[in-house]
């Protein structure tokens, strides 16, 4: 179903004090029953990044890093069996995988004696068996798992959903007899930098004529919209002179929470919905 813009902030407004947890994702779902799982776990995602993105340069300075990590060993030593480390990373608003790199890079410079191997480091992010210390190790995968915002679990989730809404698209468009060209495509023509689907015969869509197809596994508001045009989109339309099927003048509108972008002439204003 659509996504009015009205409904859209209304959501956002309920995200501002949530915590990336499964209780706060199952309250959302509570609240807005019509929405689908997907679609609010991309919106607050978003919303929470964001979030993190203005609070997150005050948890680096060396004196507050030293606090937790000191903070994280009292607690800890206390109660080695409780998951301190998510608990101090939902006391400071701080997302747990965030926290939880925060306090194993601080664990490892003791360990290492200096500045930690960043290898090693996200070795043990994504594999906390690695770790030497059980309790941190035990605390590191709490963090991880219980974190849907951030971290390597998460990056491995929207890959997959990436990969497959990807295969999903061209899917659909062969089931509509649809010629197109896609990335790997692309690439062997010699396009460094292209977008997923490129439409050989454009297409109508609402009245607007489509070109070509960039797949994002994020929700698309208007700072997305915003930040895809200047580091990605204005490039393929530059290539509009150029003769080459990359010929465009398109502006964005987003499909759904992981949704397909489709870059429709004439059109700059804010559309989500359903990929069915």
């Amino acid at each position: 179903m659509r996504l009015s813009r009205a409904e859209y902030k209304e959501i956002v407004r309920c995200t501002e004090h949530l915590r990336p947890t499964r209780q706060c994702m199952k309250m959302l779902r509570e609240r807005f029953p019509h929405h689908s799982q997907s679609t609010l776990l991309s919106i607050f995602s978003l919303e929470y990044q964001k979030r993190i993105k203005r609070t997150n340069s005050r948890h680096h300075t060396p004196d507050v890093i030293e606090s937790h990590y000191q903070r994280y060993l009292s607690e800890a030593k206390a109660r080695p069996t409780a998951p301190v480390l998510l608990e101090l990373a939902n006391e400071v608003d701080l997302s747990p995988a965030l926290m939880a790199r925060i306090i194993l890079d601080r664990f490892l410079q003791d360990l290492e004696g200096g500045v930690s191997s960043k290898t090693v480091l996200n070795n043990m992010l994504k594999e906390p068996s690695l770790i030497p210390d059980q309790t941190l190790a035990n605390n590191i995968y709490q963090c991880t798992i219980n974190d849907c915002c951030y971290g390597p679990l998460v990056d491995c989730i929207k890959h997959a959903i990436g990969q497959e809404h990807e295969v999903l698209l061209r899917d659909k468009l062969r089931e509509r007899n649809l010629s197109f060209l896609d990335e790997n495509q692309l690439r062997a023509m010699g396009y460094d930098k292209t977008p997923d689907i490129i439409l050989e015969v454009p297409v109508a869509v609402e009245g607007h004529i489509v070109h070509w197809i960039e797949s994002k596994a994020s929700f698309g508001d208007d700072h997305s919209h915003r930040t895809y045009l200047n580091e990605q989109f204005w490039s393929y339309w530059n290539r509009a002179h150029q003769p080459a099927r990359c010929h465009r003048r398109e502006l964005p509108v987003s499909k759904h929470s992981l949704q397909i972008w489709g870059l429709i002439r004439g059109q700059g204003g804010f559309l989500a919905r359903s990929p069915n």
